[in-house]
């Protein structure tokens, strides 16, 4: 739900006017420049190397569906590989006692 819908709901919805805050008229007519120093902060700090995701929160079970498969699209793309067995030791002739 947009954040004008949820304002308008405060208003028109007798059950959520409890949440409603005069402030939030003023803070609604400076929502265009919320959007455009979120735009200008996205670009500026959004790199190949450190990329930002804008991740859909509406639902919870898409939320974390994205999260994963970023995690699991980052780990492929380090190519990780198991470490090195320690040197100098011949594991076919080692016993637990």
């Amino acid at each position: 739900m947009s954040k004008k819908k949820r304002l308008e709901e405060r208003i028109f919805n007798p059950e959520k006017r409890w949440k409603f805050n005069e402030a939030d008229l003023e803070e609604r007519k400076l929502w265009k420049n919320y959007l455009d120093a979120f735009e200008a902060m996205m670009a500026a700090t959004s790199t190949d190397r450190a990329p930002w995701h804008i991740v859909p929160a509406n639902h919870k079970w898409y939320r974390n569906w994205v999260i994963a498969d970023r995690i699991v699209n980052a780990l492929e793309d380090m190519k990780l590989k198991t470490p090195f067995a320690p040197a100098g030791i011949n594991f076919d002739k080692l016993k637990i006692e």
